[in-house]
C-alpha cells in the first residue's frame, strides 16, 4: 500500500527542525524501500516547512507505527500531519513495481 504524508512544521520550528534532520535522515535511509520519495516542503523564500513523503508499507498500521517512531514528531517539529492513500504508478519514468 502506497501512501502520502504531508507534514507541516510548527510555527517558528525551522531551528528545531534542522537540530533533529540528521536523525531524520538516518531514519528515512533506514527504512529502505519503504520510502518511494520524500522531501522538504518550502515556503515562499524557499525555507522547508514541513515534510512530503511518499511510502509503500503493508498496512496503515505499519506507517502509523512509523509516524509514532519519527524524530520530527517526537522532538514536536511535525505539527499537523496529513495522510492519504496513493497509488503509485510511475517512478522516474518506470513502471513502479
Amino acid at each position: 500500500m502506497q501512501f502520502i504524508v504531508k507534514a507541516y512544521d510548527g510555527a517558528g520550528k525551522l531551528p528545531k527542525r534542522m537540530e533533529v534532520r540528521p536523525r531524520h535522515l538516518e531514519g528515512m535511509a533506514a527504512l529502505g524501500a519503504h520510502v518511494i520519495c520524500a522531501g522538504g516542503l518550502l515556503d515562499e523564500e524557499g525555507k522547508m516547512m514541513g515534510s512530503a513523503l511518499v511510502m509503500d508499507f503493508e498496512s496503515r498500521k505499519e506507517l502509523d507505527e512509523y509516524i509514532a517512531n519519527e524524530p520530527y514528531v517526537l522532538e514536536h517539529v511535525w505539527e499537523n500531519i496529513e495522510v492519504e492513500r496513493l497509488n503509485v504508478v510511475l517512478v522516474k519514468g518506470e513502471k513502479y513495481q
